[in-house]
């Protein structure tokens, strides 16, 4: 059977947003030409489930899949019939690299490029002839002047041989220097008493985006006052670097790298982080310490300290890596070790084919290790050709990490110090964790573990050989594997601890500036605000003392959960008493609302459990990121069906928007094993502002409707909407039309009363700017959210504000399970 081959990717979406909104304003207020966009095509990898589309004649259902044009049926991805032992539908990087492909996928395929490369762009000198439809692909889609100039120095370096070395010396008395035995089980068998001269581990912990609370307790579950932690932020985490440098004021056994790095997924950025900071580890003459061991925020220990130190201490010349387990050549192949890459603008370029190295006995597997102070000292700081010729090699190779450290050790003096394993266990699930999701900063297709659910937690227990750390957990998707996790380890928490069940992550904060949040975001933790001031004003009658007036921007944003299910938005603001006129900051709590309706009666339907319509839907998790469903007029929109299972059906979705107008339909067919199905449709901005529409039919009857909101926007940029320049952002799309053809037809079956009052108002709401346009944005999200409640991080006159260290709800209120304290007699803050 042949597999298609995957395409090179194109400029992600959000850029493809920015230029349709600069092409609206060069074409003044709607004369933006047609996107002829016709999505993702192609069979589903995973499951029989398809998307038929468009739709229009509900009278021949043997037509279905034919357009008016007369135009063939076209296949779309619509989901996948995986199980999931997911908890919660909306409730909800990769690591460990290149895996097996699945069937009808070329996992580790490179992709292609078709057709001859479009003329280069000429703010850039290369040194050479640029050739080979790589670099050519690379250098035309580069986004800045300095990363094309990078590229055409290293493709004309490697073109003349200058790149790299072409041979190596080998070092391993050993034939084969990768066959050095596992550990089995028994070598557990330790009491941590017999560990006469323990040793100390210094931990490399490599976090980016929000979830402090989560590495707060990673870091409280591995803590002890022996060991070291050197901990490095992604540059592009400000706000988490704030609160880790907090952490780093609480202990002298942590630390902060000075140094800040992008380190994207696959790149060589994440290799050099940990050269550096192993550099930086070794010139610390404070810290002595015997193993290097790098961890994720999203790792978790699964064994004590103790256990992990009595283990190491009688083991304490071994390197711990896991290898790929699979013929070498086959691996070189998977992992594209013999392509040439170089990392810049936060993404990884492919830039042609490449020779392994005369003499060089290649492997590699996971990048999470635990080596010991002697090879990391040999690989810092020897000047020997393996070692110096190594790093110019991977310096240009994908996913660096998961090879150099085995490859550097395996043809090394010190070979026989490798052990295959990395005290690791990886929640892999491969048909879920392969989807090529980081194409839009690899050139390569990579796959990533999926979150330890509880009902995963049983491969831990199953597993013979050594392991002390598990990966991936987030509790954003399911706290409650890391609780157990944590009782396991530490046992239970007093009777009436606070927050047990509880996570709150953290979206913005004041210090992070205005232009880190969305349009779409401000608009609506504003409206959050307002409408809840607004409650609380209504609720007392009037009374001043109840009666505040917004100031200013939101100082903080928190998304809330509880027993892991999406409770809502928690935003923090500062307000002005009307009667006392003193300022408090005030916190509100948004609720969403539920609009989904299933009709009674569904026969084979019985097996739709829930319809839902999001953006940023992630196919590995199967939950949608933006949580809530905040949505405007320039995001694309996802619908997702879920499923039991059940008979073999097809099913019909049309879009419906505020105006009444179809803007979409098709059809999905859902076999007896597939869970969810999805699609997005390639629908034309700006979608228009106000109560959207998806229907799931069963004969063009409808067995479901679920609503959502496209959020009118009070910015633009960050700046206030303006009539005459704005407008268009709320005029909905050229011609009323969202696909390439309209679906006018449909309008009779589906009893749609599209008339032109629908559209006047439409079109008198584009024009709306200032505190009209804020009314039409509170009137939008009161249909869909409620206030929960509201505290005061202060005093207040007002009788039904409490304080929100009191308040349940809030991320103000006491976390326990979160918090780092003082270290204990035995070492430990847990």
């Amino acid at each position: 059977k042949k597999h298609k081959k995957s395409k090179l990717p194109d400029s992600n979406s959000q850029d493809s947003r920015r230029a349709a909104a600069a092409t609206w304003e060069r074409q003044n207020h709607g004369a933006l030409s047609r996107n002829r966009s016709k999505g993702r095509l192609g069979r589903d990898r995973f499951g029989a489930n398809a998307a038929r589309a468009p739709i229009q004649d509900p009278g021949r259902r043997g037509d279905a899949g034919r357009s008016a044009g007369g135009s063939s049926r076209r296949q779309a991805v619509a989901g996948e019939g995986v199980p999931s032992s997911s908890r919660n539908f909306t409730d909800p990087k990769a690591e460990d690299g290149v895996a097996a492909p699945q069937p009808g996928q070329q996992q580790g395929d490179a992709g292609s490029v078709e057709g001859a490369p479009p003329a280069l762009n000429g703010d850039f000198a290369p040194k050479c002839e640029v050739v080979g439809k790589d670099a050519l692909s690379a250098l035309h889609r580069a986004p800045s002047r300095q990363c094309r100039q990078e590229i055409a120095d290293v493709v004309c370096q490697h073109q003349e041989g200058r790149l790299m070395p072409e041979s190596f010396p080998q070092f391993c008395p050993q034939q084969h220097g990768f066959s050095n035995p596992v550990l089995h089980g028994g070598d557990m068998d330790n009491e941590p008493a017999k560990a006469d001269d323990p040793v100390r581990v210094a931990y490399m912990l490599v976090v980016h985006g929000r979830a402090i609370r989560q590495l707060k307790r990673l870091i409280k579950a591995i803590y002890h006052q022996d060991h070291f932690y050197y901990i490095h932020v992604d540059k592009r985490s400000d706000y988490l670097h704030r609160e880790v440098f907090r952490i780093t004021e609480l202990y002298p056994n942590v630390r902060v790298t000075p140094w800040r790095m992008v380190t994207i997924w696959g790149g060589a950025s994440l290799l050099k982080a940990y050269l550096r900071s192993m550099e930086d580890l070794l010139s610390m003459q404070d810290w002595h310490w015997d193993y290097f061991i790098n961890l994720s925020a999203t790792d978790f220990p699964t064994r004590t300290n103790e256990e992990l130190v009595a283990f190491l201490s009688k083991h304490r010349d071994k390197n711990f890596l896991k290898s790929h387990g699979r013929e070498n050549a086959r691996f070189i192949k998977k992992q594209g070790l013999d392509r040439l890459f170089h990392e810049c603008d936060s993404h990884m370029w492919r830039l042609g084919d490449r020779t392994i190295p005369e003499g060089l006995e290649v492997s590699g597997g996971s990048d999470w290790f635990s080596l010991t102070h002697r090879f990391v000292e040999y690989v810092i700081h020897s000047q020997d050709l393996l070692v110096s010729g190594l790093k110019k090699f991977y310096g240009y190779t994908l996913l660096p990490a998961e090879s150099f450290f085995h490859t550097v050790l395996g043809n090394s003096h010190m070979c026989d110090t490798l052990v295959d394993n990395n005290l690791r266990v990886t929640n892999w699930n491969r048909k879920l964790g392969c989807k090529c999701q980081y194409k839009h900063i690899v050139d390569w297709c990579g796959c990533s573990p999926n979150d330890f659910k509880p009902t995963d937690l049983i491969r831990i227990q199953q597993l013979t050989r050594p392991t002390f750390f598990a990966r991936k957990f987030e509790s954003i998707v399911n706290q409650e594997a890391i609780d157990i996790l944590d009782v396991h380890l530490y046992g239970h928490y007093p009777p009436g601890t606070p927050a047990l069940k509880a996570y709150w992550e953290n979206l913005f904060e004041q210090e992070d500036g205005l232009s880190t949040l969305s349009d779409v975001a401000l608009t609506s933790y504003l409206s959050f605000f307002r409408l809840g001031v607004r409650s609380l004003e209504e609720t007392h009658n009037g009374d001043g003392s109840c009666r505040y007036e917004p100031i200013g921007y939101p100082v903080s944003v928190h998304l809330y959960f509880y027993d892991d299910r999406f409770q809502g938005y928690l935003v923090r603001q500062e307000a002005q008493n009307a009667r006392t006129q003193a300022r408090e900051v005030l916190e509100v709590w948004a609720l969403p609302q539920a609009t989904l309706q299933l009709e009674s009666n569904l026969r084979e339907f019985e097996r739709l459990k829930h319809l839902e319509v999001g953006a940023q839907w992630d196919p590995k998790e199967r939950i949608f990121r933006n949580f809530g469903g905040i949505l405007g007029p320039l995001d694309e929109p996802v619908a997702v069906q879920k499923w039991a299972r059940g008979p073999n059906l097809t099913a019909t979705i049309v879009w419906i928007d505020p105006a009444h107008v179809v803007a979409a339909s098709y059809d999905i067919s859902v076999d007896v094993e597939a869970e969810f199905t999805q699609y997005k449709p390639p629908l034309q901005h700006p979608l228009r502002p106000g109560t959207w529409t998806v229907r799931v039919l069963r004969l063009w009857e409808r067995v479901a409707e679920i609503q959502f909101l496209v959020t009118p926007l009070a910015f633009k940029g960050g700046q206030a909407l303006q009539k005459e320049e704005d407008s268009w952002l709320h005029a909905g799309p050229p011609g009323n039309l969202y696909m390439d053809q309209g679906f006018e037809q449909l309008n009779q079956v589906l009893k749609l009363s599209a008339g032109p009052q629908a559209l006047e108002l439409a079109q008198r709401n584009s024009q709306l700017v200032g505190r009209l346009l804020e009314d039409w944005v509170d009137r939008s999200i009161r249909a869909f959210w409620l206030t929960g409640d509201m505290c005061t991080t202060a005093s207040s006159l007002c009788p039904s504000l409490g304080p929100c260290y009191k308040s349940t709800w809030s991320p103000l209120s006491p976390d326990p399970k979160s918090e780092l304290g003082p270290v204990k007699s035995d070492g430990r803050i847990r």
